[in-house]
């Protein structure tokens, strides 16, 4: 349990819209320190809530994808997630995702919980989904900006990608944590990890 006093809430004294930038919109607040009473100008991004989802086969392989991440230049290996629609529940959005990326579709599903995204600066969260028995029912549904490529990996694999730095992905990685022991052995088959 937390001790002590801590930072307090900082009121915001103004906020100014920003450009929209495709999957995010920007905003700008005013916001003063309530321990010296100075106002800063920070930079909010406010994104729409998004889902990742672990994928697990019958046989205990894991459904991952790989596709080309502009803000790094290169090609990652991750989980299948996405934005959650509107007027679309988190579970939906998770069934979604795993069909349209992978063609894989799941019998049990569990809510691992989610995750700030980066509170620094987002003002969004994460969902994780676990998704069990997993099989492939359906052709891929990319959009027009996906090109992605579908793989399954052992959980030892998923380790060691992880351990390797091949799998960096702070969001996947976080995801998989909820599932795998990422340093040790797998969860023995149906147990609740």
């Amino acid at each position: 349990m937390m001790q002590g006093t801590g930072p307090l809430p900082w009121p915001r004294r103004r906020s100014e819209r920003g450009p929209d930038l495709i999957i995010f919109r920007s905003r700008r607040d005013s916001m003063e320190n309530p321990r010296t009473g100075e106002v800063f100008e920070r930079l909010v991004l406010e994104a729409p809530p998004w889902v990742n989802v672990v994928a697990l086969t019958p046989e205990g392989l894991m459904v991952f994808v790989r596709q080309y991440r502009f803000g790094i230049g290169a090609i990652t290996t991750e989980i299948p997630g996405g934005v959650i629609g509107r007027e679309e529940s988190v579970r939906d959005a998770a069934e979604r995702e795993l069909r349209e990326e992978t063609g894989y579709t799941a019998s049990h599903w569990e809510d691992l919980g989610c995750v700030e995204a980066n509170p620094a600066f987002q003002n969004n969260v994460c969902h994780h989904w676990l998704a069990r028995g997993a099989v492939k029912t359906h052709p891929l549904e990319l959009d027009d900006g996906e090109d992605i490529a579908v793989t399954t990996l052992t959980p030892a694999e998923v380790r060691s990608l992880v351990a390797s730095g091949a799998i960096r992905h702070s969001l996947v990685i976080c995801a998989l944590a909820r599932v795998l022991d990422l340093r040790g052995a797998d969860p023995p088959a149906g147990a609740r990890p």
